[in-house]
Parts: C-alpha cells; sequence; structure tokens
C-alpha cells in the first residue's frame, strides 16, 4: 500500500473529490487539516515547492499536486502504478 499524504481544509470540495478517487481506489491516506494551523500551512508551502491551495497530495514522498492532477493521473493510467 501506498504512503499517501494529502493536505485538506475543512470546506473544500476538491478535497472532497480527492479523497473519494483515494477511497474508491482502496488507499488509506493521512490526512492534514491546515484550515487554522498556520504552522501546518507554512509545512505545506515548503513541502510543494510554494503551492498554497488545496488539496496537495503526496504519495510515497512524491508531490502528485491537487486534485485535478489526481484524476488527470487516474485518466492517463498511471495513478495505478503509483498506488502499488
Amino acid at each position: 500500500m501506498a504512503d499517501i499524504e494529502i493536505y485538506t481544509t475543512r470546506v473544500c470540495p476538491y478535497c472532497v473529490r480527492a479523497k473519494s478517487l483515494l477511497q474508491k481506489k482502496g488507499q488509506s491516506f493521512r490526512e492534514i487539516d491546515v484550515t487554522n494551523d498556520a504552522e501546518q500551512r507554512a509545512a505545506l508551502i515548503e513541502k510543494s515547492g510554494g503551492q498554497r491551495t488545496v488539496p496537495q497530495i503526496f504519495i510515497n514522498g512524491q508531490h502528485i499536486g491537487g486534485s485535478d492532477d489526481l484524476y488527470a493521473l487516474d485518466r492517463e493510467g498511471k495513478l495505478d502504478a503509483l498506488l502499488s
């Protein structure tokens, strides 16, 4: 099983969408809610190379990007390989 981290906020429809796809794929993930956490938000920005939006998804330490990026990988048939 892949090591997945997803940085989210409480009121983010894109976060819900990304988590839904990962759940459909049978994946568990570590969710890091940055809603009111300036320290975690700063860590997200540093780890993602300056990205400030959520979700930001990391699979096995590799920065995937956001929800649209995750779905694009799935459409291209590349997501399952990352998750295995």
